[in-house]
C-alpha cells in the first residue's frame, strides 16, 4: 500500500500480548485512516454499552494516509474510545512528532484492549515492540515521564503518556505527547490509565512510500506558496499571535463566552489577548511536523507566584481559565495551562467546570466550605490552586475531576453546566453564532468545535461570510464542514489546513486540496465524490455507535440558557440560540429521521452494515 503502511498493532494488556495484523485497503480506503479507521474499528468491535473504565473499552490510536508525508499539517493522529465523560463515542486529536513517529515506526494504527495488571508502557521501535514494567513511572508528571522514557529507549523517541489525572481517572484525563501537545478532550487519558498503560513510545525511520512521488512533491510546491502568503494576512494571525489571537474576534462579535456563559463580552478581555500573550510571555513559536504556520506558543512566566515555562496557552483555554472566570490574570491563565499539561488534563473542561462551581456559589447552591476555600469571580490563585487539586483528586478537586455537568447535578443544578452530551464548550457563544449551537449539539462526541467549525464561515467569513445571527439555513454548510473535517481528521492532516483548501458552491464544502494529496499519496485514485462519501460514511457510522449506545435526539441539545436566556448585553444582545428550528432542517438534509437516526437507506448507500 502507498500512503499507509498497510498493518495495526494489536495490544491485548489483559494477556501481555502484542501482535501486528494486516489493514484491508477497501477499509482504509472507505474509511481514509485516523478517525474513520478509529470508529469502524469501534463499531465492528466495542459494545457501546460498556463501561469506558472496564477492560472491555478499546482505545485506537490511529494516523491518517497523509500523517508524516510531508504534506502542510500532514502531523495528526486520533484516539478513538468509548468517553467515560460523555459515555458516547469519542475522537481527540493531536498533532507535533509523535504521529509521524508512530507511523514511520511502521503502523498506521494501535488497538488497545484489556487491562494490565501492572502499570506498563509500550515500546515501538522500527516495527518492533514490547510491553515494558512502567511500575517506577505511576505518579510521574507527563514531562517527568518523557524525560525517562526518551533515557530508557531512545533520545530521538517521542513519547505520548498520560499524567497523574490520567492515573486517578480524571473524567477528562488527556493523553500528552511530546511533552504540551494534548489528545485533550473526552477523558481519553483517563481510559488509558484504567488500562495500566502509561505511556507508548515510539522510533521510527522508515520512508513512508508515496504513490506518485513527483505528482505529489509538485502539489505541496503549490500549496505552500499559498500557505506562505496567506499566513501574513489570515483573519486571525495565527503565526503571529497564535489561536489566542481569537480573543479580539469573539469580544467584538460578543461571543466571548464569559462569567459561565452569563455574558459574551469580558471588561478584562485585552489583559488575556493573544497580542498581550506574545508581548508579555512569548519565548518563540513552535510548529508540529510539516507544519508552516507555526501557531503553538512557547511560552514563559516570570512571576515568582505563577513562575513557569512551557507550551500555551491557546484561545480555547485562555476563554475557558480566563473570561468564562472573569479571570483577567493572564500569569494565572499560562500556569493553570501548564499544570493540565504537566498533570495530563483538557483545559476547556478545567476551566468550564471551576467556571461552573464558581456560579454554583456564587449563587448559594454550593457553600464555600465544600470547596475548602474562597470562590469568587476573578480568584486567579483559586483558578491554580483547583487545577492542581483536580488532577490529584485532592479535597474539593475529586469533584471538579468529574466535570462540570456531575458538579451541577449533584447540587440539583444541572442547568449551570454549560455541556452538550455531558462535555463542555468551546469559546464561541451560538447566541451570537447560530451555527456553531447546531455543531456543538450534533457534534458525536459532545460540545467540540473540532468536529466541524462554522465560526470559520459565521465569524471569519470563509469560505465566504454568511450572517451569523439567522439561523435559517445553516444546516447545509454546518453539515458539509462536519463532513469535511472528519475527512481532514481521518487524511491526517490539521483543521487549519481545511480553511487554505474550502471551495463553496450552493453551500457545499468540497475538499479538493485533500483530493490532489490522498490520489497523489495513495494511489487510490478518489473522485471527489468518493472522498466526500467517505466523509459522510463517518459521520454516519459514528451517529449509529451513539444510537446503539442508546443517545436519542434529547441528547442533541444545549443548556437553556443558550436557547432561552437572551443574550444580555453587547454585540448579539437580545438573541439566543435557535436549535430546535435548525435540528429539523439539519436530520433532514442528513437524511435522517426527525429523531436523528441514520435510515436504513442512507446507511445502506453509504455501505455501513448496522
Amino acid at each position: 500500500m502507498f500512503g499507509w503502511r498497510g498493518k495495526i498493532l494489536r495490544v491485548n494488556l489483559t494477556k501481555g500480548m502484542v501482535y501486528e495484523e494486516e489493514l484491508n485497503p477497501q477499509v482504509a480506503k472507505d474509511y481514509i485512516g485516523g478517525r474513520g479507521l478509529g470508529i469502524w474499528l469501534l463499531n465492528k468491535e466495542l459494545d457501546p454499552h460498556c463501561d469506558p473504565l472496564s477492560p472491555e473499552n478499546i482505545m485506537v490510536m490511529a494516523t491518517g494516509p497523509l500523517t508524516g508525508t510531508g504534506a502542510p499539517t500532514g502531523a495528526r493522529y486520533s484516539v478513538m474510545t468509548k468517553s467515560p465523560l460523555s459515555g458516547g463515542i469519542t475522537c481527540s486529536n493531536s498533532g507535533g512528532k509523535f504521529p509521524t513517529e508512530l507511523k514511520r515506526s511502521g503502523f498506521d494504527a494501535l488497538v488497545v484492549e484489556g487491562r494490565s495488571e501492572k502499570p506498563v508502557y509500550l515500546w515501538v521501535n522500527d516495527g518492533k515492540y514490547e510491553l515494558r514494567n512502567a511500575e517506577h513511572l505511576w505518579g510521574m508528571t507527563t514531562h517527568e515521564t518523557t524525560n525517562q522514557l526518551m533515557s530508557e529507549t531512545d533520545v530521538k523517541a517521542k513519547v505520548a503518556c498520560i499524567g497523574p489525572a490520567g492515573e486517578k481517572k480524571v473524567l477528562f484525563a488527556a493523553i500528552m505527547n511530546d511533552r504540551d501537545r494534548a489528545a485533550g478532550r473526552s477523558g481519553v487519558g483517563a481510559v488509558m490509565g484504567s488500562k495500566n498503560l502509561k505511556a507508548v513510545v515510539v522510533r521510527g525511520t522508515q520512508k513512508i512510500q508515496l504513490a506518485d512521488p513527483e505528482r505529489f512533491k509538485e502539489f505541496n510546491r503549490q500549496i505552500l506558496g499559498r500557505f506562505n502568503e496567506e499566513a501574513k494576512v489570515t483573519p486571525i494571525g495565527l503565526r503571529i499571535n497564535g489561536t489566542a489571537g481569537v480573543v479580539t474576534a469573539t469580544q467584538n462579535f460578543g461571543v466571548l463566552p464569559t462569567k459561565n456563559w452569563q455574558q459574551g463580552t469580558f471588561a478584562g478581555w485585552e489583559k488575556i489577548d493573544g497580542s498581550e500573550l506574545t508581548k508579555t510571555y512569548l519565548l518563540t513559536n513552535s510548529a508540529c511536523f510539516a507544519c508552516p504556520i507555526g501557531c503553538g506558543r512557547k511560552t514563559r512566566v516570570d512571576e515568582l507566584e505563577f513562575a513557569g515555562e512551557g507550551e500555551g496557552p491557546e484561545y480555547e483555554t485562555i476563554y475557558a481559565m480566563g473570561s468564562n472566570c472573569m479571570v483577567d490574570n493572564l500569569a494565572a491563565v499560562v500556569k493553570a495551562n501548564y499544570i493540565c499539561n504537566e498533570l495530563g488534563m483538557d483545559t476547556i473542561t478545567m476551566g468550564a467546570t471551576i467556571g461552573c462551581a464558581m456560579e454554583l456559589v456564587d449563587r448559594g447552591y454550593m457553600k464555600e466550605e465544600e470547596v475548602g476555600r474562597s470562590l469568587q469571580w476573578g480568584d486567579a490563585e483559586a483558578l491554580v490552586e483547583l487545577t492542581r487539586m483536580t488532577g490529584y483528586r485532592e479535597g474539593f478537586g475529586d469533584k471538579l475531576a468529574e466535570g462540570s455537568y456531575r458538579l451541577a447535578e449533584s447540587c440539583s443544578h444541572p442547568e449551570l453546566a454549560m455541556v452538550s452530551k455531558k462535555q463542555e464548550f468551546p469559546g464561541y457563544d451560538p447566541r451570537g453564532a447560530q451555527a456553531m449551537g447546531l455543531a456543538y449539539a450534533t457534534s458525536p462526541i459532545g460540545g467540540s468545535h473540532m468536529r466541524g467549525d462554522p465560526a470559520y464561515f459565521e465569524l471569519f467569513g470563509i469560505p465566504k461570510p454568511m450572517d451569523r445571527l439567522a439561523w435559517k439555513g445553516k444546516a447545509k454548510p454546518t453539515q458539509a464542514f462536519q463532513d469535511h473535517s472528519a475527512i481532514i481528521d481521518s487524511a491526517g492532516l490539521c483543521i487549519f489546513f481545511t480553511v487554505r483548501n474550502l471551495v463553496e458552491k450552493d453551500l457545499e464544502i468540497a475538499p479538493t486540496g485533500v483530493l490532489e494529496y490522498m490520489n497523489a499519496a495513495t494511489g487510490v485514485n478518489y473522485t471527489l465524490e468518493e472522498l466526500a462519501e467517505a466523509g459522510q460514511r463517518i459521520i454516519n457510522i459514528e451517529r449509529l455507535f451513539l444510537v446503539k449506545a442508546g443517545f436519542t435526539r434529547k441528547d442533541d441539545s444545549l443548556p437553556k440558557r443558550l436557547t432561552e436566556d437572551p443574550m444580555i448585553e453587547g454585540p448579539s444582545k437580545g438573541h439566543v440560540c435557535h436549535l430546535d428550528e435548525m435540528l429539523d432542517e439539519y436530520y433532514a438534509v442528513r437524511d435522517w429521521t426527525p429523531d436523528g437516526v441514520p435510515t436504513p437507506e442512507k446507511l445502506e448507500k453509504l455501505r455501513i452494515s448496522g
